[in-house]
């Protein structure tokens, strides 16, 4: 058996280095996940992974938000699928980032990985 199939990508940015942790484990039979520890650290992985089709980051780091990072990340890399999580409340901005399509789906945290997994595999085909 000759077949290799590659994994997605997927980019996952949170400040806290046990979400990144716990998130890559989840998901690393399914997708090549790639954490970002900030909004920045992102952007550089983004440019140096043009593969990447799916971005979860959270909203809440500290100088740069979910939003900011994905305002920034779609100028460079607009055919992307970007996602929020959040362990807060889905806040006006979050509904208007969805409204305009900058955001795909808000997910809350503690983050589902069966809710997440059918999205992703259900944009798979787009």
């Amino acid at each position: 058996m000759n077949q290799i199939t590659t994994k997605q990508k997927l980019l996952y940015v949170d400040d806290e280095i046990l979400n990144l942790y716990l998130f890559r484990e989840y998901f690393r039979n399914e997708f090549e996940v790639i954490v970002a520890q900030s909004g920045q650290e992102a952007i550089e992985e983004l440019a140096e992974n043009q593969d990447v089709k799916f971005v979860i980051s959270d909203m809440r780091m500290p100088k740069m938000n979910g939003l900011e990072f994905i305002t920034k990340a779609q100028e460079i890399r607009p055919n992307i699928t970007y996602c929020i999580l959040t362990g807060y409340d889905l806040t006006p901005d979050i509904e208007k980032a969805i409204g305009e399509k900058k955001v795909a789906r808000y997910f809350s945290k503690p983050f589902d990985p069966t809710e997440i997994s059918l999205f992703l595999s259900a944009g798979n085909g787009e």
